[in-house]
C-alpha cells in the first residue's frame, strides 16, 4: 500500500508496538515507503507524530503537510540501503565548513561571522576534538587531517534515523559543525541565524526580493522541521 494515493482511503491511524519497533495501521493495515518497505520506527513519540500526520489529512493527500511521514521514508528508503555513502558524503563537508570561511571586510561582517561562529567552532574543538582552520574568502583550506576525523567519527556514531536529521541541517545550512551542534540539542533558531550570517548581511544591504524570501523561508522551516523529527525521534 502506499501512502501517496491521491485520496484519503482510511478512517483512522493507530500506532502499534512490534518486535522491530512502532508501526502504523491505517485500520490495521501497514503503512508503507513509496518502496513498499513497512513504516517501522524506532521510537513511539515519532510513530505518535506519523500516526497524527495521517488522520489529519483531507479528503487528497498532501505529502507536504507529512514531514515526518516523508523523513521516516527517506531514512528506510534512502539512508538504509547506503548507510556509509551517506554518513562519508555528510562528513566531506568538514573539509570545506562554512564556518571556516570569513569575510575580509567589512568589520561590521566580521565582527558579527566571530560573534556567531567562533562559539560553534570552540565547542567542535573541545566536544569533539576537531579543531579546524580559518581562512578569509573563498579560497579553500586544508583541513588538519585529526580535526576531519575527529568529525568522521562522530557522523559514524549516528544511526540511520539519526543520519536523516543531520543530513537535513547539514546540506540546509552548509556546514558540518551546524549540523552537529543541531543533533548535540543546542538551539535550533540560533543555528539556522548562525548559518544564514553572510546572506542576512547582503539582505541588509541590498534588499530581499519576494520570491527569495519565500525560498528562505521554506529552508528555515525544513531546518526547524529536522529538529522536530529528531525530538520525537529521541523520544519515548
Amino acid at each position: 500500500m502506499s501512502e501517496w494515493a491521491p485520496k484519503r482511503f482510511w478512517t483512522d491511524a493507530r500506532v502499534e508496538s512490534v518486535p522491530q519497533g512502532h508501526a502504523v495501521r491505517l485500520d490495521g493495515r501497514s503503512v508503507r515507503t513509496p518502496l513498499k518497505t513497512e513504516l517501522v520506527v524506532p521510537s513511539r513519540a515519532l510513530a505518535e507524530g506519523i500516526a497524527d500526520e495521517w488522520r489529519t489529512q483531507g479528503e487528497r493527500i498532501d505529502p507536504l503537510s507529512m514531514p515526518l511521514t516523508r523523513a521516516a521514508n527517506a531514512t528506510l528508503d534512502k539512508v538504509v540501503p547506503q548507510r556509509a555513502e551517506v554518513a562519508a558524503g555528510l562528513a566531506e563537508y568538514g573539509g570545506s565548513d562554512l564556518l571556516c570561511y570569513r569575510a575580509a571586510g567589512p568589520d561590521a561582517l566580521k565582527a558579527r561571522q566571530a560573534s556567531a561562529w567562533d562559539p560553534l567552532l570552540a565547542w567542535a574543538a573541545s566536544a569533539l576534538g576537531a579543531r579546524l582552520v580559518l581562512t578569509e574568502g573563498v579560497i579553500p583550506v586544508e583541513q588538519p587531517d585529526s580535526a576531519l576525523d575527529a568529525l568522521r567519527r562522530r557522523v559514524a556514531t549516528f544511526s540511520v534515523w539519526e543520519l536523516t536529521a543531520l543530513s537535513e541541517f547539514v546540506s540546509l545550512s552548509g556546514s558540518l559543525v551546524i549540523g552537529l551542534a543541531a543533533m548535540d540539542g543546542q538551539d535550533a533558531e540560533a543555528l539556522w541565524a548562525a548559518s544564514r550570517v553572510d546572506e542576512d548581511w547582503q539582505a541588509e544591504q541590498w534588499g530581499l526580493d519576494a520570491e527569495e524570501a519565500e525560498r528562505v523561508a521554506i529552508r528555515r522551516a525544513a531546518f526547524l522541521q529536522a529538529a522536530r523529527y529528531l525530538e520525537r525521534l529521541n523520544g519515548a
